[in-house]
């Protein structure tokens, strides 16, 4: 239960990067634990919202198996993750009129924490904008979005070409959310090749 009521978040998977640091190719599909690491995402995040849907580019057959809709970047030429939080913003903006935000998490992030969503909404009405942090690590891109902000969004990276997500987060009230680390960080993500058995061994922590 969302501990403000009046947020009603969808949550966008962000699965639509290059991986160039795992050697390309989709890294939410490598397995971890004996499943895939999107899938352990979409067991941690689906249950927090009403909606999900997965952004990647190309061929969404390949994630069919994750029962979700996949909607590819808005915006030419893997412009970054501010691409996928526009991509989300305008889905929903079109097919789920009654979603006030958007959260995003990473595809490669296999333990996202299980009240993501709840602890970033308890945030609002302060904060127009809310991201988390673990371990004085700060993870601008897993956040609570606005819908109501797409407009904007989308000006500011057509028209300024903004690609950082802190230089755009930094235009509005910003609250960020501190997570604990034990037993595993809640944001380690899978982003190369050695970081897969890191990953195997945290899973394990998990288990026991």
């Amino acid at each position: 239960m969302l501990a403000n009521i009046a947020v009603r978040p969808i949550a966008v998977i962000l699965a639509g990067g290059l991986s160039r640091r795992m050697g390309g190719g989709d890294k939410g599909l490598r397995l971890l634990g004996g499943k895939r690491i999107l899938q352990h995402v979409v067991e941690r995040v689906v249950p927090q919202v009403d909606r999900a849907i997965l952004n990647a580019n190309g061929d969404p057959a390949r994630f069919a198996d994750l029962g979700l809709p996949v909607v590819p970047d808005s915006l030419p030429d893997f412009p970054g993750p501010l691409a996928g939080v526009l991509a989300g913003m305008e889905w929903a903006r079109t097919n789920a009129p009654d979603a006030t935000h958007v959260a995003t998490v990473a595809g490669d992030s296999p333990f996202v924490p299980r009240d993501l969503v709840a602890r970033m909404a308890a945030e609002l009405p302060k904060a127009e904008l809310v991201s988390v942090r673990s371990a004085g690590q700060d993870y601008p891109i897993i956040g609570l979005w606005p819908v109501a902000l797409a407009g904007d969004l989308r000006k500011a990276m057509v028209e300024e070409e903004m690609r950082k997500v802190d230089r755009w987060t930094a235009r509005y009230r910003l609250a960020v959310v501190e997570f604990a680390t034990d037993p595993v960080d809640p944001f380690f993500n899978a982003n190369a090749p050695d970081d897969l058995a890191e990953a195997e061994r945290l899973l394990k922590l998990l288990k026991d």
